[in-house]
């Protein structure tokens, strides 16, 4: 019997991402906010699962949380059975790059650095030798072939999120966390980013974590987990998935 992991036997599950009672603060003293509140989730391998709430949930906190980029004040997290708790500042940068793709809304590309540059850059980092071969082949994925060498103020800023994508799948990773990467887009672009987005997740088999605000977006995941004043208020498979499940 399938459940909310997207697991279709009785064996053990294999969870992508763990967080166990999870607590996040932000600001200090008077300004000091609760922003996840005792956040338990498990998300299987390979399952896409969207993230939706209103403005102030604790969505992007929670990603955060998932990518290793905020320390919990308290409970634990672990991403394929590793705890990133107490993981200093260089420890989880490292863990980051083999294991984790970001793409975020605005799409933080380096200005001085050609769209090949950039992609290639995770690969620099984890010491690949053929660097720029692969960053050639993941631009060409997205089809950006022909816009290696432009610089990101000559991109479009559909082109932009493409090379952004590129840059996060380039290391293969196991885990993509995509963070409202539709939000500075026109309807129609953002939707080719999307299908980019949901291609890679299947063809590669990759977990993937999506924030949005569009709960037609997030319908298309196998799994919609909704927060509400820093906890989860609700956590389902969606009509989908469910279906699938039925038969």
């Amino acid at each position: 019997m399938s459940d909310v992991l997207g697991n279709s036997n009785g064996g053990g599950v294999t969870a992508a991402v763990e967080l166990k009672n999870v607590n996040v603060h932000l600001g200090e003293a008077a300004s000091r906010v609760h922003v996840l509140k005792s956040v338990s989730l498990t998300i299987g391998k390979s399952q896409a699962v969207g993230l939706v709430g209103p403005s102030g949930s604790g969505k992007s906190t929670l990603l955060a949380t998932i990518a290793g980029l905020e320390a919990p004040g308290t409970g634990n997290v672990a991403i394929n059975g590793t705890p990133l708790t107490g993981m200093n500042e260089d420890d989880l940068a490292r863990f980051r790059r083999g294991v984790i793709g970001i793409v975020f809304q605005s799409f933080h590309l380096i200005p001085n650095m050609t769209a090949l540059e950039n992609v290639a850059v995770p690969l620099e980092l984890l010491g690949e030798r053929d660097a720029f071969g692969r960053a050639e082949a993941e631009l060409k994925s997205v089809g950006l072939g022909e816009r290696a060498a432009h610089y990101p103020a000559q991109l479009s800023g559909g082109e932009q999120q493409r090379v952004a994508l590129a840059r996060a799948l380039v290391a293969d990773p196991e885990l993509l966390i995509a963070d409202e990467p539709t939000g500075n887009l026109d309807g129609p672009t953002g939707q080719q980013i999307m299908e980019l987005i949901f291609s890679a997740h299947r063809d590669r088999g990759m977990t993937l974590v999506l924030v949005t605000h569009d709960m037609g977006l997030a319908e298309t995941c196998e799994r919609v987990v909704r927060l509400r004043d820093g906890r989860i208020e609700s956590d389902g498979l969606t009509a989908n998935r469910k279906t699938e499940a039925a038969e």
